[in-house]
């Protein structure tokens, strides 16, 4: 017989994952959805700042009956507040990706440890899966 799983009320949930950094978007969030996202790397620093673009990555984080189901995105964030996928360049692709990286070992620490919750890549995720190396 599976055990039950337990989630945390939505308010103290979004407490502990608007703590994790600056990344989630409670606008874009809802009981049992989490909107995540990173600007990670600056496309026209030399711009004013209302001027300028960035390249991250987004990722949802959706409620499932064991625990949690994750997909990610990298692009680009426009002057119109908007995500564009699409490959980002080489000379930015590593402050990107350890963004990613450092972000995803929070969540995992946070949902798995703090409240035994499991966390997975959605099945038609594109990426690679994350995995929070020891």
């Amino acid at each position: 017989m599976p055990t039950q799983v337990t989630f945390p009320p939505h308010g103290r949930l979004m407490t502990k994952l608007t703590a994790l950094g600056p990344y989630l978007r409670q606008q874009q969030s809802s009981e049992g959805h989490f909107f995540f996202d990173c600007l990670a790397s600056c496309i026209n620093a030399k711009k004013e700042p209302e001027e300028r673009e960035f390249w991250g990555w987004w990722l949802e984080l959706t409620q499932i009956e064991t625990g949690f189901q994750y997909s990610y995105r990298f692009g680009r964030f426009d002057l119109h507040g908007d995500w564009k996928e699409e490959k980002v360049p080489a000379k930015h692709q590593e402050p990107v990706h350890q963004t990613l990286e450092d972000f995803y070992k929070k969540l995992c620490t946070l949902l798995e440890q703090e409240y035994e919750l499991a966390i997975h890549p959605a099945p038609d995720l594109s990426e690679p899966t994350l995995s929070v190396s020891a």
